[in-house]
């Protein structure tokens, strides 16, 4: 009556309530107790039980395996399993222990890859212990603990039989206080390849060891004669420096059976660190460079892990082929720095390593291409493009030979996507390292079964491996070149491999690109920027004596900025074009016109200057500099409109050019001057300014002309006065030289004087003296006038006639 009212919606009252599911849990207490003693009542369900309750209680302990070795063993050798188990539950583990189950051969790659997604679930298969003395026993494992094991068997006690890839499992088991029954609390699969004896029938294996970086050199070098290069950062530095990834990439290569693809771009960079370098700091400052000895070592290291082995030189930079055909092609001049990027590379590495690269290779970002891709992949004149087999799919149930033909003359490089790939994340842990490394020799061991026909194979690693990947990819590299069913060989024999005629050939059309990848591509405004950036060069390189101390650095800066490595860095990406482009746009106003005030001319023609400042430090010519009058009618230059003179100037000096004008009519006439190159183009910013026009009337010639004759005149007459004069003193002075001869001293000294002789030199005298106290006449030598000033004209500056 109670449930039926509820139903119906008549409530009960609370007490009513609270009694009835009192009663309800009394009731089922018995039934749950029953339950909870199956387990120990009925031994027959209690494997299913526990299924249950492990699956429950999944991943409680973590088993990590650091290492196995030998990686491949052979008949007689000891395996050894290390590695630590932790507790990563609430519970003490008690009664743990270690153990090795290994599971039956894995027929095929993609079960390689299906255990490798489930390497430590506890559901999937684990083969069969090998037990015995073989195990590792702990008294507890206490929660948040790790502990180490170690297991070595002999291979002959594993139980393997034909060749191939056994699973390993590491298994750690145990009870709980919550569940005390021993069950697997944590499990970690791995591989085993088993090949004990020499294949009857060995794969070809070519491994690609790169040497790629990001960019690291602007386009700014020092204004001396050696051009010392100013780097972005001392990045590079640590890369090469003892420990350093690219240091841990050459000794780790060196000895290893592989071929270096190298980014010419990196070694030229490395190159010009063994000399004087400055690196640009955060604030804009620069700070001499001092890891030249870094440099030096790393170079030479390099050269000798090198010697007789094969070098593929990448386009100068690394350019992004795929960013470029998807959109660069329609931006003019985009496929010439391709062009100019692959030319460069050969003479770079040889130059530099003392070898002669390979440059018939071109290697797009992850292996992934489409038609447009292998178009400008090929423009350049390499004819061979290392793909991917996860690109250029094949619909088989084995791997096909890596070389097959795709037509124009193009041959693709299908790189195997599993081994490619199996060296990718963090690899820092050394169980997941091992694992990849495990993982690596099995799918080589199983892709080598698979048909009993010799087959080549390419591996194409990351583009830039971190320390702890190239470490595991060494170490992988190492086993399969010591083991029994791969031999290795140089990326040129790969590509020259017979075909498999069942290999597709079909190039994936464009929609099949990764969109992930499309994501970071370059956009076409930065093609577009880098054009801008090309016809400034262009423009700026015909006027200097010098021209490769400017187009070389930015023609390499160029490259760069079409780099792979850009790809998810496109904040990075634009800094570093602007920081060009702006470098750039100074040195071309380095070379510029001064600017000019009103010039004030006064009569029919006179001389105007402009002066043409170099700041550059080397010399500019090819240049002309034309003045242009924009109301003829008033001024003319040059007897026309406008006139134009060639123009050279020295490094660091400023040179005065001067035009000839003629004026016709009073005013204000407005000129402007503007520089140009000998094809035309306009050259810098122009120069306006006004010229104050004052024309001389024929009349006022007449008056000024008049003028002048009177005060010829006149000169003319006091000269004439004035020389009289002098005749009449000389004759005076003669007669008195006589009277003295005479009448001697004492007739002198009491003759009487003569009023008339004395008044007359007084005479003379006065007109003398007030002749010499008179201003300065026309006719009198004009006083030195200082040297022309080279400052810039001041307000109502006069110009010379």
């Amino acid at each position: 009556m109670a449930e039926a009212a509820d139903f119906q919606g008549t409530s009960a009252s609370p007490a009513r309530r609270w009694l009835r599911r009192t009663g309800a849990l009394l009731t089922g207490a018995p039934l749950l107790a029953g339950l909870l003693q199956l387990p120990a009542a009925t031994p027959a369900d209690a494997t299913g039980q526990e299924s249950l309750q492990a699956a429950a209680s999944a991943g409680s302990v973590s088993v990590a395996v650091d290492s196995l070795t030998p990686s491949a063993p052979s008949e007689g050798d000891t395996v050894t399993v290390s590695g630590t188990v932790t507790n990563n539950g609430k519970q003490t583990v008690t009664g743990a222990h270690v153990d090795l189950q290994v599971g039956p051969p894995l027929e095929t790659r993609s079960a390689i890859d299906t255990l490798a997604k489930k390497s430590d679930d506890l559901q999937g298969p684990s083969g069969e212990k090998v037990g015995g003395k073989y195990t590792e026993k702990y008294s507890a494992l206490t929660p948040g603990v790790a502990e180490p094991f170690s297991i070595s068997v002999p291979a002959d006690k594993l139980d393997l039989g034909r060749d191939g890839v056994y699973q390993l499992a590491v298994s750690l088991s145990g009870e709980t206080s919550a569940q005390p029954w021993d069950q697997v609390l944590g499990i970690q699969r791995t591989f085993l390849p088993w090949q004990p004896e020499e294949a009857g029938t060995k794969t070809k294996t070519t491994f690609l060891w790169p040497l790629v970086s990001s960019a690291h050199m602007a386009a700014e070098t020092g204004s001396n004669e050696q051009q010392t290069p100013v780097f972005r950062d001392d990045e590079l530095a640590e890369e090469i420096a003892p420990g350093g990834r690219l240091d841990q990439m050459v000794s780790l290569g060196k000895g290893l059976d592989v071929t270096w693809v190298v980014d010419p771009d990196l070694l030229a960079s490395v190159d010009a660190m063994t000399r004087s370098y400055q690196v640009r700091g955060a604030d804009g400052s620069t700070t001499p460079g001092r890891n030249q000895e870094v440099a030096k070592h790393w170079l030479a290291e390099l050269q000798q892990a090198v010697t007789g082995e094969e070098v593929a030189a990448l386009p100068f930079g690394d350019p992004d082929l795929a960013s470029l055909a998807h959109n660069g092609t329609n931006v003019t001049g985009s496929l010439g720095h391709l062009k100019e990027a692959t030319d460069v590379a050969d003479e770079t590495v040889d130059t530099i390593l003392h070898v002669k690269p390979s440059t018939d290779f071109v290697w797009p970002v992850d292996g992934a291409v489409d038609p447009s891709i292998v178009k400008v992949a090929t423009s350049a004149g390499a004819d061979k493009v290392i793909t991917r087999g996860d690109s250029l799919q094949d619909n088989l149930s084995y791997t096909p030979t890596a070389a097959r033909p795709i037509g124009g003359g193009t041959t693709a490089v299908v790189a195997d996507a599993r081994m490619s790939t199996a060296f990718q994340g963090d690899l820092t842990k050394a169980s997941a390292s091992t694992l990849a490394v495990q993982r690596f020799l099995a799918q080589s061991l199983t892709l080598g079964l698979q048909t009993g026909k010799q087959r080549s194979v390419v591996v194409a690693p990351q583009r830039m491996p971190s320390v702890s990947q190239a470490q595991a990819m060494a170490e992988a590299l190492g086993v399969l070149q010591g083991g029994n069913w791969s031999e290795s060989q140089d990326l040129t024999a790969a590509a020259k491999a017979k075909p498999d005629p069942s290999a597709n050939t079909r190039v994936p059309s464009a929609s099949a690109y990764p969109s992930a990848l499309r994501k970071q591509e370059l956009p076409r405004a930065a093609f577009e920027q880098i054009a801008r950036t090309q016809g400034k060069l262009d423009k700026f390189k015909v006027i200097l004596t010098r021209q490769s101390r400017v187009v070389t650095p930015f023609g390499r800066a160029m490259n760069r900025e079409m780099s792979t490595s850009w790809r998810g860095r496109g904040v990075a990406a634009v800094g570093y074009r602007d920081g060009i482009e702006s470098y750039l746009n100074g040195l071309i106003d380095g070379v510029k016109l001064i600017q000019k005030s009103e010039t004030k001319l006064s009569g029919r023609s006179a001389m105007i200057p402009v002066t043409v400042q170099n700041n550059l430090v080397q010399g500019v010519e090819h240049l002309e500099l034309r003045l242009t009058s924009k109301n003829p009618t008033r001024l003319k230059i040059g007897g026309d409109a406008y006139d134009e003179q060639r123009v050279a100037v020295n490094g660091g000096h400023a040179q005065s050019v001067k035009f000839t004008t003629s004026a016709n009519a009073n005013g204000r006439a407005e000129v402007v001057a503007q520089l140009y190159t000998e094809d035309g183009q306009k050259y810098g910013a122009p120069v306006t300014f006004d010229v104050k026009v004052t024309e001389v009337t024929p009349t006022v010639m007449l008056v000024i002309g008049g003028g002048v004759l009177l005060l010829v005149l006149a000169g003319f007459r006091m000269y004439t006065h004035r020389k009289r004069a002098a005749a009449r003193e000389a004759a005076e002075d003669d007669s008195a030289e006589a009277d003295d001869e005479s009448d001697g001293p004492q007739n002198q000294a009491d003759a009487p004087q003569n009023p008339e002789s004395s008044d007359a030199r007084l005479t003379e005298e006065s007109t003398v003296g007030s002749r010499a106290d008179a201003p300065e006449q026309p006719s009198d030598p004009a006083p030195d006038t200082p040297a022309e000033s080279a400052d810039p004209s001041g307000t109502g500056e006069r110009v010379d006639r």
